[in-house]
């Protein structure tokens, strides 16, 4: 038998609630459908939210045939039989069929490669579902002839309405007698997962076969205690998780932040995402005090992408503790945040006629580029003049912070621009 989460899965759109925006009377999907012209897409979105459901709903409404593949069992061999397949079915006034890859973000760059001409020519609609972010995963020419789709989390009360709809429908479920009572604890833990609450309510139901079963929070909390997950790469644990593993680097406690990164490892956190985490940390938080952290950090990223686990734990766990001994500065982070705020309230100055870019006789006529002084071409390569609009003339964005690498880019500011940096 089936597991509960698969047999409720919807079996038409009007059944497919909690992404109206999506396939709701006038979602983007929903029109799309109706005015037959389907492009090719990506959804991306957390686990459980429906993306397998909303790509095999979208090819029975638009009558489709629909070839699924999945990204952790195929490759180029697969793909290409399947486009090979695909192409015979169409022609005349049929439309191209759907091909559904599901955990894109898996497929290496040559099997990507193998989609571009089949999408381009139209041989397939392609519908890719990910958990991550298709700007970091998905090539660039293929993410060019997709539309993306984001897929939110589930909301209480559509988790809510799933589970009724399962114990009031369910084959099996509506067999027996269940009263429904309270269910905040199942809903927080699911964190917007339909599948996760689903599984939760039919284990729930399997470790009590007595009737009449009344469902509440007592009930799921001793299971889910029975049966813990600790970590749930989309719960509120997992942003826990995170924000100690950062905060300990941040620290510069090396030895708590190995823990809760084998904390995540052990909970089946993608290594991508911890790479990125730490590419992040390595600009935020280490900065100017030791640019090499940011080069560090990428090459992490590149290292884990290609070898994966577990021979990558090694990589995150060395340039975890890299991160976690190097100095520390926000500076840089400081530095933008306040630009950006400058820039918002004041983003109507005009730049500096010295400044300003003189293509033509006329635009030289009317003075711009006047006065600009050429750095190369005085001593050090430097010549102090105004860079910033006149109304802006001398304000601070960057502070150096103490450390040693800074504090040497402290003596050089204090040299070069003595009446900004007089301290």
């Amino acid at each position: 038998m089936q597991p509960l989460a698969e047999r409720m899965r919807p079996k038409a759109l009007e059944e497919y609630w909690g992404q109206e925006k999506l396939v709701g009377r006038d979602g983007m999907i929903s029109n799309a459908i109706k005015e037959n012209y389907l492009p090719s897409m990506i959804l991306w979105g957390p686990p459980g939210v429906g993306k397998t459901s909303l790509a095999e709903l979208i090819a029975l409404s638009s009558n489709r045939n629909f070839f699924s593949l999945s990204a952790v069992h195929s490759g180029v061999k697969e793909i290409r039989e399947i486009i090979q397949k695909a192409s015979l079915q169409k022609g005349g006034l049929f439309p191209s069929p759907i091909l559904f890859i599901d955990e894109i973000h898996r497929f290496s760059k040559s099997q990507q490669d193998a989609l571009l001409q089949a999408v381009e020519q139209g041989l397939i609609t392609l519908i890719g579902a990910t958990t991550e972010n298709p700007s970091f995963e998905v090539i660039n020419a293929l993410l060019s002839r997709c539309q993306i789709y984001i897929l939110q989390p589930l909301a209480p009360d559509t988790l809510e309405k799933i589970i009724r709809n399962a114990l009031a429908n369910d084959v099996i479920l509506n067999k027996r007698k269940i009263e429904l009572h309270s269910l905040d604890i199942l809903i927080k833990f699911a964190q917007g997962d339909a599948r996760k609450a689903l599984n939760i309510v039919e284990l729930t139901v399997n470790t009590h076969p007595r009737d009449p079963l009344v469902l509440n929070n007592d009930v799921f909390s001793k299971v889910l205690d029975e049966n813990p997950n600790y970590y749930s790469k989309k719960g509120e644990e997992h942003y826990d998780i995170v924000s100690a593993y950062i905060k300990s680097i941040r620290g510069s406690d090396p030895n708590a932040a190995v823990y809760w990164l084998a904390r995540m490892i052990n909970g089946g956190e993608e290594v991508k995402f911890i790479a990125r985490r730490l590419i992040i940390l390595a600009a935020e938080d280490i900065g100017l005090a030791n640019p090499n952290a940011l080069l560090m950090a990428n090459t992490c990223m590149e290292a884990v992408h290609k070898i994966g686990l577990p021979e990558g734990r090694i990589i995150l766990s060395q340039t975890t503790i890299y991160l976690a001994m190097s100095p520390k500065s926000n500076s840089a982070y400081l530095a933008i945040d306040k630009a950006l705020s400058e820039a918002k309230n004041n983003g109507h100055l005009a730049v500096p006629l010295s400044l300003r870019n003189a293509p033509t006789q006329l635009m030289k006529d009317m003075d711009y580029g006047k006065d600009y002084q050429y750095s190369h071409i005085y001593q050090e390569n430097f010549k102090e003049q105004n860079f910033m609009p006149k109304e802006l003339s001398g304000l601070l964005l960057y502070q150096p912070a103490n450390n040693p690498t800074e504090n040497k880019y402290l003596l050089w500011l204090k040299e070069k621009w003595k009446k900004f940096y007089p301290y």
